[in-house]
């Protein structure tokens, strides 16, 4: 584990979760964005993000259950 103020087992997962989530969050607003300016092209790559997003944030937090 590298240098961090926070030194827990699961604090790695718990940021993933954090910024897993984040991304969801944003790229949700961006394929929003992009079907404003008709897009679709952007459109569907933030959609493809979004899933991806979900799925780790999903895993991580599977992961922390099991562990917490």
């Amino acid at each position: 584990m590298a240098d961090y103020p926070v030194k827990d087992e699961n604090y790695d997962l718990i940021s993933s979760v954090y910024h897993a989530s984040q991304g969801l969050h944003h790229t949700k607003q961006y394929a929003k964005d992009a079907e404003q300016f008709n897009d679709s092209e952007a459109a569907a790559f933030f959609q493809e993000a979004e899933k991806i997003y979900l799925e780790l944030t999903d895993k991580a937090k599977a992961l922390l259950k099991k562990r917490l």
